[in-house]
């Protein structure tokens, strides 16, 4: 999946809504960090001393390796549908994030990890591959504890210059409104990015 990065799913119907992995040279291009930086969203989000981090699409770990530096004490499960991305992943795992960022394999819609378990869960460029994103985003809260933060980024549906066709993007009133029909209260809007859609919501 994406980290932002998107998955393959071999055999799917979504496969040609997902980013092949050949296109690695973009996912882990330094240019990413003038629209999506790591840093902006983590200020953004304003956690309190995070333990678990899930970050679902993890793709090359874009944002699982900075966050992952975020916590002194804790970790972050960077959960991703394609074996190609999660390999490339643990080949590259700088020294000071192996055992603190853990490549996890997971499918469409769930995630191997008891509930409860996560204070964050966040996708970053991932919701509009899905074909049934309220299936995800209930995964969401299945894993977050109670007041854990459910973080939505998405490609804006206005043109952007670059990211996935306008066709293909969802508009952010609908994120909005799929997360609270998935059990999500408090659903915020952050206008910090500047080709993506930044919502927040909470587990009760």
């Amino acid at each position: 999946m994406p980290g932002r990065a998107g998955p393959a799913v071999s055999g799917s119907a979504v496969d040609a809504r997902k980013f092949d992995p050949k296109k690695l040279a973009k996912l882990i291009d330094p240019k990413r960090l003038e629209r999506e930086n790591p840093d902006l969203i983590w200020d953004t989000l304003a956690l309190k001393d995070p333990r678990v981090l899930v970050d679902i699409g993890a793709g090359t770990g874009f944002f699982a390796v900075p966050f992952s530096r975020k916590l002194p004490r804790g970790k972050v499960y960077a959960c991703d549908i394609s074996e190609i991305m999660l390999a490339w992943m643990k080949d590259h795992l700088p020294p000071d994030c192996r055992g603190k960022v853990i490549p996890l394999k997971m499918e469409e819609s769930t995630v191997p990890l008891p509930e409860n378990t996560a204070d964050l869960v966040f996708t970053v460029n991932l919701h509009h591959e899905l074909e049934a994103p309220e299936e995800l985003l209930r995964e969401a809260h299945r894993l977050l504890k109670p007041g854990g933060t459910l973080a939505v980024i998405d490609w804006k549906k206005e043109p952007t210059g670059d990211g996935p066709p306008l066709a293909t993007r969802v508009a952010e009133a609908t994120v909005a409104a799929q997360m609270e029909a998935s059990g999500f209260t408090g659903v915020t809007r952050h206008a910090v990015l500047p080709c993506h859609s930044f919502l927040v919501g909470t587990r009760p």
